[in-house]
């Protein structure tokens, strides 16, 4: 029997799937074959922080994780990146070899996407590889995952501008036009425009995460839930910081999730000093919604002959505002939630228009 008869015969037997694996590692994990890993392209090349940030978005993403919490910090060299999401978790047995080369979940459901092929298992490999150290700092089966990436910054770098968040011109086609360094925010921000729809991303400093984490704990998890949690482990990844008590717990459980912050910032979160993040899909919202008003406001002034000073802008709210008021809804909708059995864990819309805020609450009977 020559090479492709066998080939024929073992496929018919086993299956294709046979034939792409070299290992079931349980849990919907397997190690693939080095053929088919090459056949899904060849090994990541991970040469900065943005390329890391986007693997690990599209990480999450394949994990049906429909909210994702991107923390950035830096000392000196060091870069830390800690990404945190509610999508369906890594058994404890795996969280070590997801590092290793070729293992994935994703033997049936390989992407194709603006940035590439993902489904190799090379992804996190290859951000191990090129890292000081990658881990996973917290997660299991169905509650979500936190992972942890330390780099040095002379061996893996980054834009010189990480601070400037992108500009956006709407198109006369109603297109989107990003402007600005390809730095992290920008990274974050192409994915999130690419999966509004189905994916809400945060990003910001590890302070300003935990306030966002503690914020949708809140909304999400019921007073008693919060008060009476005997394992800790047992709550969803995204949502643990809520059931903190006071400030010296809240910053051990940050800890745990890969983001160190003083007792003071935790203080200060949970006396709402520090306001969650608005998601980058809303900050790109009232970005494009502000280049358009000074667009027109800019035709307007072009068109018009001088005349009595006139406050024409309508209303407008800062990102900060925003979240904030959104947050406090969040808040009280839980409340209701519980009474007419409801799904607690909803984003509402907030639109401002020129002379009124409308708010939509999406509601959905609890499964």
């Amino acid at each position: 029997m020559d090479g492709q008869a066998l080939t024929t015969f073992v496929e018919s037997v086993c299956g294709e799937g046979h034939l792409r694996v070299e290992a079931d590692l349980g849990d919907g994990f397997v190690r693939l074959r080095s053929a088919e890993a090459e056949r899904r392209q060849a090994a990541h090349d991970i040469r900065a922080t943005e390329d890391i940030v986007i693997e690990m978005l599209r990480n999450a993403r394949d994990a049906q994780a429909r909210n994702v919490f991107v923390a950035v910090t830096r000392e000196g060299e060091r870069r830390r990146v800690v990404m945190a999401d509610d999508g369906c978790g890594i058994p404890a047995a795996l969280q070590e070899k997801v590092f290793e080369p070729r293992v994935t979940s994703k033997l049936d459901t390989m992407h194709v996407d603006k940035w590439g092929v993902h489904g190799r298992g090379m992804a996190l490999y290859s951000i191990a590889a090129n890292a000081e150290s990658a881990r996973v700092m917290a997660s299991a089966p169905g509650l979500g995952t936190s992972i942890a990436v330390e780099t040095d910054l002379s061996r893996v770098g980054e834009k010189t501008d990480q601070s400037t968040f992108p500009t956006f011109e709407q198109t006369a086609e109603g297109a989107l036009s990003m402007r600005g360094p390809r730095n992290v925010l920008r990274t974050a921000c192409e994915f999130a425009l690419e999966h509004r729809a189905s994916c809400n991303v945060y990003c910001g400093s590890a302070t300003d995460v935990a306030a966002t984490l503690y914020a949708f704990g809140l909304a999400t998890l019921s007073a008693a839930q919060r008060a009476f949690c005997p394992h800790r482990e047992d709550v969803p990844v995204c949502k643990r910081l809520a059931t903190a008590a006071d400030a010296a717990t809240f910053a051990q459980v940050a800890e745990t999730l890969g983001l160190s912050i003083s007792e003071r910032s935790a203080r200060r979160i949970m006396d709402g000093a520090i306001l969650p993040l608005a998601s980058l899909a809303e900050r790109i919202g009232a970005e494009a919604l502000a280049g358009r008003d000074a667009a027109g406001a800019g035709a307007s002034r072009q068109a018009k002959a001088p005349a009595a000073p006139t406050d024409a802008r309508g209303l407008k709210l800062s990102a900060g505002d925003a979240a904030e008021l959104k947050g406090a809804v969040r808040r009280a909708f839980a409340d209701i939630a519980r009474r007419y059995y409801l799904e607690e864990d909803t984003e509402p819309v907030l639109r401002v228009g020129k002379d009124a805020i409308h708010i939509t609450i999406p509601v959905a009977k609890l499964r």
